[in-house]
């Protein structure tokens, strides 16, 4: 690697990843560096192939591609209990709504699949899922039920109209007790056998953002009115119930997660997760 070859950092473009992004400069890393803002599709899709050498993804991407990623440590988007923004909606109640057709989003593998686990292990229904842009409207006319995610799921609570809406994040803690973690920070393996330092240099970068901006969330809050809407007493209440941290609690919820996916099928093998730190693995305990 010669030392003008730039860094590629992957950003979630939804608005629950932004305590960890808020005022980041790749400029003062003192290397090459770009960020890439997009959708969690094509951010998974750029940590499984090398083109992104660290950042965000999908915690079910993760899992697709735990052989070539390593997971960072202290950095996730998790929820003990309710997280917001992604959301069921139905026509009445959900243990009595009919779910014969659930639309769902193609923005996030791990949403759709903790639906999947959920309707099989907590609710025993078997819906069949169609994809479709993200319009509330235009999913429940053709749907008994639709799930969407991030800011999407967020301005549609917002209106609701007249459905009823189920947090996915407050379901799994239901049904089983644990967090939930919807992404992960990670690197890839390559990148951090060629490039330790300056991966090293992100991972800090990050951590201190994250420390900075959940000490004082004026910053992000302002961003996010400014950017989707709403009032600043709902970002202050959204983002103080998403937890950023990546420790046994989190990692004990997220191995249940891709436990249940095995299960279903939805992974085709069990997910070993390793963590990276300054050039260093450790095993999860599972």
């Amino acid at each position: 690697m010669t030392g003008q070859e730039t860094t590629v950092i992957g950003k979630i473009s939804y608005t629950n990843s932004w305590p960890v992004y808020h005022g980041f400069d790749c400029a003062s890393l003192g290397f090459p560096a770009r960020m890439l803002s997009e959708v969690p599709s094509e951010l998974n899709r750029g940590m499984q192939e090398g083109t992104i050498h660290i950042g965000a993804l999908s915690s079910f991407a993760y899992a697709e591609a735990s052989d070539r990623l390593l997971l960072l440590p202290d950095l996730s988007v998790s929820a003990e209990g309710p997280v917001g923004s992604i959301l069921l909606f139905t026509r009445g109640p959900l243990e009595s709504a009919p779910l014969n057709t659930v639309a769902v989003t193609r923005t996030s593998a791990t949403s759709v699949n903790l639906l999947k686990i959920l309707m099989h292990y907590a609710l025993g229904r078997s819906p069949a899922y169609r994809t479709a842009e993200p319009d509330l409207t235009a999913m429940m006319a053709s749907a008994d039920a639709c799930l969407l995610i991030g800011d999407h799921a967020i301005r549609a609570d917002w209106d609701r109209s007249g459905f009823t809406v189920t947090d996915l994040g407050q379901l799994w803690k239901d049904f089983t007790g644990c967090s939930m973690t919807f992404a992960v920070w990670a690197v890839s393996r390559s990148a951090a056998a060629s490039r330790p330092e300056r991966l090293a240099a992100v991972s800090d970068a990050f951590r201190t953002s994250k420390r900075r901006n959940l000490e004082d969330l004026s910053g992000v809050v302002q961003a996010a009115c400014a950017a989707v809407g709403g009032v600043a007493d709902y970002w202050y209440s959204y983002f103080r119930h998403l937890c950023y941290d990546f420790g046994e609690r989190q990692q004990e919820g997220l191995n249940l997660y891709f436990r249940y996916a095995h299960e279903l099928g939805l992974l085709p093998k069990r997910v070993k997760m390793e963590l990276w730190r300054d050039n260093l693995l450790t095993r999860v305990k599972e």
